[in-house]
């Protein structure tokens, strides 16, 4: 039955993935015709005679050019001509310290919080002002103390990584059944032992899902981040090949960013059904 319904959702996919292809192929042709676009400006903008040339390129052209890069994903013909593997490597490199050091802050301190009532009241009003706050907003202040690109767009990825993996983590925590943590005092187990062998394993699947909700929101960021700063990433990819008015790679390098977030997501969707169990 699951097999099955796998294979039809499958093939409802491709259907309007193949739908989309060609409203979009049919909606770019004679595009220079209709608009009056200049031919060697359309040429600028990344597209092609066989697709009639709108000012959006069609699938074949974007296709075309996506396969170019995938040829040659990590050459390096200078600081504003970089492969787009070399580009994602920086980006992915970024998110994923700016990830880690968020991890290694927001655990331990959600399982402080979920395991004391005192603490979680102390720390909720911090909390609940600083979680609002957009990561962007802290870039100006993250560039001007730290003064390097890099660290700061790492800093500002910690900082929107942090808080849906702490309050995951605490809410889980404060979850996990009475029954368990009563068995546990009862064969008095001490803290320490009871939060990873009690706790830990019955709060896994809450953390992994804020673990998941956060590096969709770092890979949203480090685009942003990235075309702010400059310098290397996917963010600055997109931004500069807007500026050179090439439509195409800016399409190619948007389907990137949604591979490797889909990618990012998957791994984590993985590992959260590894730790979860039937009750």
């Amino acid at each position: 039955m699951v097999g099955s319904l796998r294979v039809r959702a499958l093939i409802v996919s491709v259907l309007l993935l193949a739908g989309f292809l060609l409203a979009w192929h049919f909606a770019v042709q004679g595009g220079i015709k209709d608009t009056g676009m200049d031919p060697e400006y359309a040429k600028l903008m990344g597209l092609t005679a066989t697709q009639g040339g709108s000012a959006m390129p069609g699938p074949l052209a974007v296709g075309e050019t996506m396969w170019k890069h995938l040829a040659n994903p990590f050459y390096d013909n200078g600081p504003n001509d970089k492969g787009l593997g070399i580009q994602l490597a920086y980006s992915i490199g970024r998110v994923l310290v700016g990830y880690g050091l968020a991890a290694l802050v927001a655990i331990p301190l959600g399982f402080l919080i979920g395991m004391s009532p005192l603490m979680n009241r102390a720390l909720d009003p911090f909390i609940q002002v600083l979680k609002p706050i957009s990561p962007l907003a802290w870039m100006p202040l993250a560039l001007y103390t730290i003064k390097d690109s890099t660290l700061s767009s790492v800093f500002v990825i910690f900082i929107c990584s942090i808080w849906p993996m702490l309050l995951n983590t605490a809410f889980g925590v404060g979850s996990v059944r009475k029954e368990w943590l009563n068995v546990a005092r009862t064969l008095e187990v001490g803290p320490f032992r009871q939060a990873f062998t009690v706790i830990l394993p019955a709060a896994a699947p809450t953390i992994l899902t804020g673990m998941r909700i956060s590096i969709g929101i770092a890979w949203l960021v480090i685009v942003a981040a990235e075309m702010l700063v400059g310098g290397t990433g996917i963010g600055y990819f997109v931004w500069n090949e807007w500026n050179n008015l090439s439509i195409t790679n800016v399409i190619v390098s948007i389907l990137a960013i949604g591979v490797v977030g889909m990618l990012l997501d998957q791994i984590l969707a993985v590992i959260t059904r590894l730790v979860t169990y039937p009750e």
